[in-house]
């Protein structure tokens, strides 16, 4: 069996099995969660990723699976994809079409921040005025904050400004990812912790409804004991 045969039967295999596995009820459950699931079966991203367990990493089956247009099948994309075969064109034509926050968390975080492009096109996304490719910017900062563990301060503190920016975008999955990066970059450590409730207060001043629910969320999180008494004891073990 040639590659392309042997994609095309693993695809269909796997719509067959989401077809088995559709659920109407889980699909309402999405809706009411904000999810768009007129292309969806109403399967769990916790099944998914068993799936994904199970096909292991592909990047062609990963690109046949995005090309569906299924919501379920571009979730498994992202978690099948093999980051270094990612291409910067990939990432921008993927993110264009994101239209449910879900999968485009769920790409950014699974598979977007592990690729070399990674920075770049948090800054570019963002930058950009469509709602979930914008989305697509803050979400990409927040992962790297969680899942660079190698990377030094500057490379956070450099989002800052940009999350400053834009504090002021009042669309609901923009402000929550803002709010969203702004925490997780604060919860790295003491200095960024530090730097982070000081940019909050910088946004919470600008006054707008959006800014002001970033910030006043952000600064309930990273002045919260358990935040600063966990950074604390990371900051003694690191010594």
């Amino acid at each position: 069996m040639s590659a392309s045969s042997r994609i095309d039967s693993d695809l269909s295999a796997i719509i067959d099995r989401f077809k088995a596995l559709e659920s109407p009820k889980d699909r309402e459950g999405m809706a009411r969660f904000g999810i768009r699931t007129d292309r969806a079966f109403g399967i769990s991203v916790y099944v998914l990723r068993d799936m994904a367990k199970e096909i292991g990493t592909s990047h062609e089956l990963a690109l046949a699976l995005w090309d569906t247009g299924y919501h379920e099948a571009r979730i498994l994309a992202g978690i099948i994809d093999d980051p270094k075969q990612v291409t910067s064109d990939q990432m921008d034509a993927w993110v264009a079409e994101f239209d449910s926050w879900d999968v485009c968390d769920q790409c950014c975080s699974n598979l977007f921040d592990q690729t070399p492009f990674a920075y770049e096109k948090a800054f570019q996304w963002a930058d950009d005025d469509r709602e979930f490719v914008r989305r697509s910017g803050f979400v990409m900062m927040a992962a790297l904050a969680v899942h660079d563990k190698k990377a030094g301060d500057e490379s956070f503190e450099q989002f800052f400004p940009v999350m400053k920016k834009y504090a002021t975008d009042d669309r609901n999955f923009v402000r929550k990812a803002v709010n969203w990066a702004l925490r997780n970059v604060g919860k790295r450590n003491l200095t960024l912790n530090a730097c982070a409730i000081e940019v909050a207060e910088e946004i919470k001043a600008i006054n707008t409804k959006s800014a002001r629910w970033i910030a006043s969320d952000a600064l309930r999180e990273l002045k919260s004991e358990k935040v600063q008494a966990r950074l604390a004891a990371k900051a003694k073990k690191a010594k």
